[in-house]
């Protein structure tokens, strides 16, 4: 099934490629996705959205086996203080559900800030925009089409991510 996320890639000439799993409603995690995918939890990367006291929504785009870093999200969106919004936000702000969320094709064109480790990566996967399905492209490619932001945004293991 295309979804629009793939349909903007495809306007772009980007390549990727589509993989499906089966959804278990009950766990979205992306280290569920993972697995089914067959691919690390570090390559699967969910895209939360969040919200700054001076620029408003955004998304944070971290790896599936990381949390977002409040504070340095800050730093990178120039933001006093930057929340993640509440769940019953997300598909009025985005038209995407939880766990299907991306960056490409939302309902409005929101800045895009990614952890600087999707560089590491020749390949990641990301929500293709519904529940099951995932996009596998280059990061590269990934933050052309989303005009993202690079920064170091996830806390550090052990650390405080607020």
């Amino acid at each position: 099934m295309k979804t629009n996320a793939a349909r903007i890639l495809d306007g772009l000439g980007i390549p990727y490629e589509l993989r499906t799993y089966e959804v278990d409603p009950s766990d979205l995690t992306a280290s569920t996705v993972a697995r089914k995918i067959g691919l690390p939890p570090e390559q699967v990367w969910k895209t939360l959205v969040a919200r700054g006291d001076r620029h408003g929504v955004c998304f944070a785009v971290v790896p599936g086996n990381a949390q977002l870093d409040l504070k340095a999200i800050a730093r990178l969106t120039g933001d006093r203080k930057v929340d993640t919004v509440p769940l019953k936000e997300v598909q009025p702000l985005t038209g995407y559900v939880r766990g299907g969320v991306t960056a490409l094709g939302a309902k409005k064109a929101y800045p895009v800030y990614a952890d600087e480790t999707i560089e590491l990566f020749d390949v990641v996967s990301i929500s293709a925009g519904v529940r099951g399905t995932q996009i596998l492209v280059a990061p590269g490619d990934y933050l052309r089409a989303t005009k993202a932001a690079v920064g170091p945004i996830v806390a550090a293991p052990g650390g405080d991510a607020d």
